[in-house]
């Protein structure tokens, strides 16, 4: 089961969600969170999930930033277009901890929204191009599906092309 933490930024998630009258559906599911595995779980293709990733960004020597990179689910996050959007020497993927504590939820269950102001949250536009968008509600347990068009209007995200290509 989830911590404490899990459901505090669950709570959050759906408070903030009822406060801008989106219109969502909770989805209650075996406990996963690889991608695959859940969007089979809630009967989607992996391209309708937002893949939720905590990034480490050096801008430079002394300027460290954090980003979330959301993307579609059969898309891997392009760590050269983060380098190029933040003009960034470095950008590589986030310590476990870090993540978790900055995302405030465990691997598998990161939100596309930030309840942290250190956590820069930048999608791809084939995500709020959505018509459905599926991702764990920061539980293994329970997805949320709501369109791309509200999920941009409640997280505002920075829009960027930041997802490589669809594997073959």
């Amino acid at each position: 089961m989830p911590g404490d933490d899990a459901y505090d930024t669950y709570d959050r998630l759906i408070s903030l969600l009822d406060a801008s009258s989106v219109d969502y559906t909770l989805i209650d599911h075996a406990p996963e969170g690889t991608t695959d595995a859940v969007s089979a779980l809630r009967g989607h293709p992996a391209s309708e999930a937002a893949k939720c990733i905590v990034l480490r960004v050096k801008v430079d020597r002394r300027t460290t930033r954090n980003v979330l990179a959301v993307v579609p689910g059969d898309r891997r996050v392009d760590l050269d277009a983060i380098r190029a959007l933040y003009t960034a020497r470095y950008v590589g993927f986030s310590d476990a901890e870090t993540a978790e504590r900055l995302a405030r939820a465990i691997p598998g269950t990161v939100l596309p929204f930030s309840f942290d102001p250190e956590l820069e949250v930048v999608a791809d536009p084939g995500i709020v191009a959505r018509p459905r968008l599926y991702f764990n509600a920061a539980r293994l347990d329970r997805s949320l599906c709501m369109s791309g068009a509200d999920y941009a209007r409640s997280a505002k995200p920075r829009v960027k092309p930041i997802a490589g290509p669809v594997p073959e």
